[in-house]
């Protein structure tokens, strides 16, 4: 080994990594934050103080954790890498050939004398991201090399004694849970074709009971929109660390001699508190090279407005009130193309079904053009259904088991291989003559409204690896060929979310539910990966279609106000003093967009009883601020107690006010006397520091009410 190379010290974006390359294979001996001024024999002594002794009862040699973990290391948790030789050979050692560095990354080359190459390379990202990936070769020229798993790992620090991370189902995606880390293996892991609505979207490890601004906290999240297992390991000889992997199918991946394989991007994160740790991701998806630049425009979707009912005189009566209030892009939803009546057919034949649109599409776009709002139309072309010709034309077009018999069906649909050429190149044009018959169309929604189940290709092998692959290459193909254009990740609502896709689209559906006391928990989860402007949140009707609960407006567009905001509602049979209300609140969310878009998402821990949630956006100079408070259910303390707002500078002092107030009926009902602070003759003026740690006296109020708060600084 090369002394220069013996300890290496990655720095970017206030994270540091040390990587011990004194052994055979690198070793993370720290991962956290930036190491300032450190010297060679800091570095050396980094390395030094996480190496271990041999025990009793043990080998020869402590465990440890490298950048791949294997057996021949003495290493006796998850392996790295598991791989089978078609002769039975099962067993891999790797010596390390080359190691190429950066201030920030660095390149690991190491080979097995049987004819493995591996090739490991790390990343300090420029937001303090530490991105992983590995690609294994089948350098012998006989024999294949059958690869059934391979995974990134990260070490976490010994106080990390607790795991969080998210479960939930289509409506109620993003649920928090909380275990203690001990001794085993926690896994998470999709087997759907797609990260699915009980998806994790990363596993957290830190401190026991660190929140959002609070206890030491690192966590993974897997780059990918197929098949994926993340977990948390803890061994009684080595260290906690996580892992993350694509999860292979048998069989999935073989490679032939001089093939290669290649994992997702892994990226680890960590922080002070969830709101640094998930800002470090935010800020990795805004360095994007197509990370939109424009103001997000406020967006009218109609699936809840008309759902598949296509009559253009009330898609225009809809589009005329979205107008009217501020709306930006007008999005058509499911229904527009050849026999698509409702939901059980029609999926594959994408184009405009003449006998609800005898003069096609472009009387509506028009209209929409002339009230000044983008045009957007929703997709879903990873599907079929069987009844459309191309279904019946092409049934080896289908993901399926064998050539003999379907998979079970799903909302009565099925999935297409596009990793079929003929399929592919179909599914294209189709797509490709959409939007250059339709330039105005700069947006699509793009759905996916099932999991892959025995998605098998037409040689019978296990095919969501290359399906997902191609699911890429469209998107980017697309995107290549009309410059401009738009894609919206949706699946089944937010089954479909992570960086992968992220990668070449500009927002996500985060949830087909609009309920906001529904959307406070999705959303909040959801921000845990994806940026408020990537993030879609809209104001439904009165009566949510979901749940069935009914809320003011307020609270409906109070809970949207932070993220990309839109409205999933008739807005045409909306009387005129309501639509006047929900122009106020896209004023008032198009006058903070720019920080809500651009700033540092912060949320308060507050304990349980208190029955409020406190939410907001810093701008990045931290001159500003906005929140919004929810009295979610009743408070166990009456009054209230002060509730906090985080992530402002601790140093400067700012001013606070309310800019919307209860809605009236109640004004009279939840407070007997003014709230001082609210009536004085003179602004509310404290610190940073204090509005974070003692913070402020909120009026009483009822139950799932929503306030909002301006802060701004001297």
């Amino acid at each position: 080994m090369d002394a220069n190379n013996s300890i290496i010290h990655l720095c970017n974006g206030g994270t540091s990594v040390v990587l011990d390359c004194i052994s055979e294979m690198p070793i993370i001996a720290y991962w956290g934050a930036e190491i300032k001024n450190a010297s060679q024999a800091v570095l050396e002594s980094v390395a030094l103080v996480t190496r271990t002794q041999a025990v009793s009862g043990g080998l020869e040699r402590s465990p440890r954790l490298s950048l791949l973990p294997l057996a021949w290391q003495g290493w006796q948790g998850t392996p790295g890498a598991t791989m089978l030789r078609t002769s039975g050979q099962f067993c891999f050692n790797f010596t390390v050939e080359s190691i190429d560095k950066t201030d920030s990354s660095v390149a690991v080359r190491a080979s097995d004398p049987d004819g493995v190459q591996v090739k490991i390379a790390l990343e300090v990202t420029q937001s303090g991201l530490l991105s992983q990936q590995i690609s294994v070769t089948n350098t012998d020229g006989r024999e294949g090399l059958q690869v059934y798993d391979v995974a990134v790992s990260f070490p976490v620090p010994s106080s990390a004694r607790e795991i969080l991370d998210t479960t939930g189902r289509h409506l109620r995606e993003r649920q928090p849970q909380r275990h203690g880390f001990t001794v085993g293996r926690h896994v998470r892991e999709s087997r759907r074709g797609r990260p699915g609505a009980d998806a994790t979207l990363v596993v957290a490890a830190g401190t026991p009971g660190f929140g959002f601004e609070r206890g030491l906290v690192h966590a993974v999240h897997l780059a990918w929109s197929g098949n994926h297992r993340i977990t948390a390991e803890r061994g009684p000889s080595y260290s906690s660390f996580l892992q993350a992997g694509e999860l292979l199918e048998p069989g999935e991946i073989t490679l032939l001699p001089g093939e290669t394989y290649t994992t997702p991007v892994a990226l680890g994160s960590w922080g002070h508190g969830l709101s640094q740790l998930s800002h470090r991701f935010h800020q990795h998806l805004r360095h994007r090279a197509h990370h939109p630049i424009a103001p997000r425009p406020v967006t009218i979707n109609t699936w809840e407005a008309v759902y598949f009912d296509m009559r253009l005189d009330r898609l225009k009566a809809i589009a005329d009130a979205a107008a009217s209030v501020g709306a930006e892009r007008f999005v058509l939803d499911d229904g527009w193309f050849n026999g698509r009546r409702d939901d059980t057919a029609g999926l594959g034949d994408w184009f405009v079904d003449r006998t609800v649109w005898p003069e096609g599409l472009q009387p509506l776009w028009d209209h929409v053009d002339k009230l000044g709002m983008q045009c957007g139309l929703w997709v879903e072309p990873e599907m079929v259904n069987l009844d459309p010709e191309v279904g019946r034309k092409h049934p080896d077009w289908i993901l399926r088991p064998d050539s003999n018999r379907l998979p079970v069906a799903g909302r009565s649909q099925y999935v297409l291989d596009l990793s079929n050429p003929s399929a592919f190149e179909y599914i294209f044009k189709c797509l490709d003559d959409i939007l250059t018959q339709h330039p105005m169309i700069r947006y699509l929604k793009w759905d996916h409204n099932r999991d892959l189940l025995e998605a098998g290709g037409v040689d019978g092998r296990a095919a969501v690896h290359n399906n997902t692959l191609a699911v890429y290459r469209l998107m980017d193909v697309l995107k290549q060929r009309h410059g401009g254009l738009e894609i919206e990740s949706c699946a089944s609502g937010g089954a479909r979310v992570d960086f992968g896709i992220l990668e070449r689209t500009d927002r996500i559906w985060t949830s087909d539910c609009t309920d906001p006391l529904e959307r406070l928990t999705i959303q909040k989860y959801t921000n845990l990966l994806v940026p408020n402007e990537l993030m879609g949140a809209h104001m439904g009707p009165e009566n949510s279609h979901t749940t069935g609960r009914t809320h003011g407006l307020h609270l409906r567009a109070g809970v949207a106000l932070l993220g990309h905001m839109g409205i999933e509602w008739d807005l045409s049979q909306v009387g005129s003093n309501e639509l006047d209300q929900v122009r106020e609140w896209i004023q008032l969310h198009k006058k903070w967009r720019h920080v809500v878009h651009t700033g540092r998402a912060v949320y308060a821990d507050l304990p349980r009883e208190t029955g409020a949630d406190v939410r907001g956006v810093v701008a990045k100079d931290a001159q500003k601020a906005i929140y919004t408070y929810v009295q979610v259910h009743t408070s166990q303390t009456y009054p209230p107690a002060p509730v906090t707002f985080p992530g402002l500078d601790y140093d400067r002092t700012y001013t606070i006010k309310m800019v919307n107030t209860p809605p009236t009926d109640q004004a009279s009902f939840v407070g007997q006397s003014d709230l001082p602070w609210l009536h004085a003759n003179q602004p509310c003026t404290l610190t940073g520091q204090m509005l974070a740690t003692v913070g402020i006296q909120v009026p009483n109020l009822l139950p799932e009410t929503l306030i909002v708060f301006e802060v701004h600084a001297l």
